[in-house]
């Protein structure tokens, strides 16, 4: 039987409030198999995106561990653990975190110049993105030349730069007018339908109607996510 490519196992974390340790995830443990496309619910408070932080890398659990094809990400260096990231994992922000004074093809690129892809693989790579998000025609304009829409695409070509395997995506259409979240949606679903593993929050019940499954979460703990569809199933939603 083949391996989960996350294993999320017995999950603890939590911060400090003064003196105090608040707990902000109570024994969370959860498989995602390749090509599943996964979202993550709750109301405020419910842990959903320190658990996606703590899945994509981003902050560490307090007890538990979480397995990335293969990799334990507690156990590796900060060096490996960058790696990693930058290699098998994509990710989309809500406010896009573009590089202002890049343009969309530089921000597209720029995770290529920290993986040494070379200038000609950069630049193809870069075009093909760019087309596929549909900006080609907008490779020299800057951020603050672009909607908020056309900016989350230029973040997903870049989530895209380096080939990863799992796309991790917070609120990604929280900033958006409802015709331009299910245009990004309906991009990210066709990426899935190409094999790609996605794990998204949102707190959008349209939104998270794209998914194969749903994984609530409350007071740090899941309360579901037993209900899983094949990778790729389409969601038709009427907008």
């Amino acid at each position: 039987m083949t391996e989960p490519i996350i294993v999320v196992d017995n999950i603890h974390k939590s911060y400090l409030m003064g003196k105090e340790a608040v707990p902000a995830l109570r024994g969370v443990s959860l498989n995602i198999e390749q090509g599943e496309f996964v979202c993550l619910m709750g109301p405020s408070g419910s842990g959903k995106t320190t658990l996606l932080n703590i899945v994509g890398g981003l902050d560490e659990p307090s007890r538990g561990h979480v397995v990335i094809k293969g990799e334990n990400l507690v156990a590796l260096s900060e060096n490996a653990l960058a790696r990693l990231r930058l290699e098998r994992m994509g990710f989309i922000f809500q406010n896009y975190n573009l590089l202002a004074n890049f343009t969309a093809q530089e921000n597209v690129e720029a995770p290529m110049v920290l993986a040494k892809v070379g200038r000609k693989e950069r630049k193809q790579r870069t075009e093909r993105l760019l087309e596929r998000v549909g900006l080609a025609d907008r490779a020299t304009h800057y951020p603050g030349e672009l909607s908020g829409g056309q900016q989350q695409r230029v973040a997903i070509a870049r989530a895209l730069a380096n080939n990863p395997p799992i796309l991790i995506a917070d609120e990604m259409t929280g900033d958006l007018d409802s015709e331009t979240g299910f245009a990004i949606m309906r991009l990210v679903q066709a990426l899935n339908e190409d094999g790609m593993t996605i794990v998204f929050v949102t707190h959008d019940p349209r939104m998270a109607e794209f998914a194969g499954r749903v994984v609530q979460l409350r007071d740090g703990k899941i309360l579901n996510g037993s209900e899983q569809a094949a990778p790729g199933t389409p969601h038709n939603l009427s907008e």
